[in-house]
């Protein structure tokens, strides 16, 4: 009897395990139902939501029977369908968070998931690595990702990626690096800008009106169609944003509206919509009349030249000249991925000719989006997660026109970031794209891109130059140089120091005309042509070179010689010399004496016949001690000067002629002032 009320009791207590272990497991098994069809639907968030609750992650641990009223409603009474187990479980999980650019929770989930079997889960390590590096965690994304290169045998598409997440690791560090980092500002947006929710694709609709797409809430919609990305217009006041609206473009519900771009005139609106449709998400280009200042038509889908059945196509951006359409795809016939395309328009904005790839020098094997052309520089922005870069969608430039571009250049730290960098909007002039602008990034989200301001300084172009001798290349002290632009206008000019060099600034580089002159050397010019990449800061001028003027000094004049100095002139009857002799004086005279420092001279004044021989005789003297005292004052000793006064005596032409007549010339050349060499000491 004993034992068959112990068996009783077992068996009531086996049954009552058994439905407790029943009560918790059907639960767990409808919240990782739940989670599976979420993830197979593309709803990663609500995936994430039950997956955690699967694993009894975080705040969405189990409590009591909660289920999933979409996922689950029945599923106690049906027959149980196939479910993940938990290491695919936490690999979705990492998955999902991934795919929400939420980097942070799926970093410890590709962690579990990392040490799971590389034949069940070979590219765990691989994401692993790729999701450290999005945080920032350069040394330890190297290594994992080494680690996945080391033991991943396949030669795919992963395996190339991780090879180019090592390169773009060490182009990061020199980013890092770089020296002009202080003539960067960037600046997140207010608040009022960015809400909740995803804030992109800025778009100028004018100097006053900023157009962007954004998900914030919209409290007026059904619960699960509050976060719909709407098309909103931000009215500005001296750069400020005073006011945002939710722009006049009829929507249909479930229907996202994205990416917008207008002609010229702002009369044509185009503009991406999509949806999502079990995790697919197909973008189509649409096209909208203006109606009124703030009101367009319903938008109208452009036929198949623009959308191809079944693949993608998004983000427009008309250019400048109205004539061209540039969007991206995904269609057949690209070069990898999303590509970047053209079509000819017409004032209507209807295709004119079939959609062009804008080839391999524009696209990778990646993806390449949000097309954006700066007129004033004549350069094409957009972005691609290919090539070498920072991380996720980077800005890459590119010179040129619709039907031929230069080799795109990465932007770079700070534009662009670790995450994802996409659609922007520059108002700077044709030197300086990035003196304003406005775009998007999740570098500071957990999950959504967000609208950020950018500004770099332009700093002014620092010119140099040296002048050395062209001999020996050794720098001329003291040279005066002067700096003409194409226009002959004087730009610089200066003295050089004891290196010979000479610097200053300009606002841009232009085609200059350098001149250097000093004593002793033969003045000489050079041109210099203007750099005309605008990134360079600095620009060395071409070495300017002076020929030194070598000094043939004539032997010494003998004693006795005797110089006539006939450019020597005095007022009638006076001694006073004329000022428009001391050139003479100094260029003949002065430098004479200098040149012999130990010759002395007889200066000897002369008069014609006209007058008393006294008088003659005193003016002569008189004019000679003038010329005298002149040398004295350009530095020449007076004891290396006699003077002495002949008057009329010693004429060296005809007073007058043979006739008796008098002869005006002859005595001209008789009033004169001569130096007589007498010694040398």
């Amino acid at each position: 009897m004993a034992t068959r009320n112990y068996m009783k009791k077992l068996t009531i207590l086996f049954t009552l395990f058994c439905f407790t272990i029943f009560a918790y497991s059907q639960p767990v098994y409808d919240f990782l139902k739940a989670a599976d069809d979420y993830y197979k639907n593309g709803d990663y968030f609500s995936a994430a939501q039950y997956y955690e609750k699967y694993l009894g992650i975080g705040k969405n641990k189990i409590k009591g029977n909660d289920f999933d009223p979409y996922a689950a409603a029945s599923l106690t009474k049906q027959q149980k369908t196939a479910v993940s187990n938990k290491q695919q479980a936490m690999y979705n999980l990492a998955e999902s968070y991934r795919l929400l650019n939420f980097h942070t929770k799926a970093e410890p989930c590709y962690l579990k998931a990392s040490a799971f079997s590389k034949t069940e889960f070979p590219v765990a390590s691989y994401w692993y690595g790729k999701t450290l590096k999005a945080l920032g965690k350069y040394d330890a994304a190297d290594s994992v990702l080494a680690s996945f290169l080391a033991t991943y045998s396949s030669a795919d598409s992963y395996k190339l990626d991780a090879e180019r997440e090592s390169k773009n690791l060490k182009f990061i560090q020199s980013q890092l690096l770089k020296k002009d980092l202080y003539l960067y500002t960037v600046e997140k947006a207010a608040n009022n800008l960015n809400t909740k929710g995803a804030n992109y694709a800025p778009m100028l609709m004018d100097t006053d009106k900023l157009m962007f797409t954004s998900t914030r809430l919209d409290s007026s919609q059904p619960k699960n169609k509050q976060y719909i990305n709407h098309i909103f217009v931000a009215n500005l006041t001296d750069g400020k944003v005073t006011s945002i609206t939710k722009t006049n473009v009829p929507q249909p519900v479930d229907i996202h509206q994205g990416v917008t771009s207008t002609t010229p005139d702002k009369q044509t609106l185009f503009l991406s919509r999509w949806s999502l449709v079990k995790g697919n998400k197909i973008a189509q280009l649409y096209v909208s009349k203006k109606i009124s200042n703030d009101a367009w038509e319903e938008p109208k889908l452009l036929d198949t030249l623009y959308n191809y059945p079944g693949f993608s196509s998004q983000q427009p951006f008309v250019m400048p000249d109205g004539k061209h359409l540039l969007f991206s795809s995904n269609r057949p016939g690209g070069i990898g991925g999303f590509d970047l395309w053209y079509v000819t328009i017409d004032n209507a904005g209807k295709p004119l000719d079939l959609p062009v790839n804008m080839g391999s020098t524009i696209n990778s094997v990646y993806d390449e989006q949000a097309p954006y052309y700066h007129a004033a520089s004549n350069t094409l922005i957009f972005s691609s997660n290919g090539n070498i870069g920072m991380g996720g969608f980077d800005f890459f430039k590119s010179k040129g026109n619709i039907d031929s571009w230069s080799v795109p250049e990465n932007f770079g730290y700070p534009v662009n970031s670790i995450k994802d960098d996409i659609y922007i909007v520059a108002s700077g002039g044709p030197k300086n794209i990035l003196e304003h602008v406005v775009f998007s990034s999740d570098r500071s989200s957990e999950c959504c891109l967000d609208l950020f301001y950018l500004a770099k300084k332009r700093l002014l172009k620092q010119i140099s130059g040296i002048v050395v001798e062209c001999d020996n290349k050794t720098p001329i002290v003291g040279a005066k140089v002067e700096i003409t632009n194409s226009n002959n206008n004087l730009v610089h000019t200066q003295v050089t120091g004891n290196d010979g060099s000479y610097a200053f600034t300009m606002t841009d580089f232009e085609n200059l005309s350098i001149s250097g002159s000093v004593k002793g050397f033969k003045p000489a010019t050079i041109a210099s042509e203007a750099i005309a990449d605008d990134e360079v800061e600095t620009q060395v001028l071409p070495e300017l070179c002076l020929q030194k003027i070598i000094d043939t000094i004539p032997p010494p004049p003998k004693v006795d010689t005797i110089v006539v100095m006939n450019n020597i002139y005095f007022n009638f009857n006076e001694a006073t010399i004329l000022p428009e002799s001391f050139t003479y004086i100094d260029a003949e005279i002065v430098t004479m004496m200098n040149r012999y420092p130990t010759m002395v001279i007889e200066i000897s004044g002369h008069t014609d016949n006209i007058g008393k021989d006294d008088y003659n005789l005193k003016l002569s003297e008189r004019r000679a001690n003038a010329v005298k005292d002149y040398l004295a004052s350009k530095g020449i000793a007076i004891a290396r000067m006699e003077t002495k006064g002949f008057g009329k005596t010693k004429p060296i032409a005809p007073n007058k002629l043979p006739n008796g007549k008098d002869n005006p010339e002859g005595r001209a050349k008789n009033r004169r002032i001569e130096f007589k060499v007498l010694r040398y000491l």
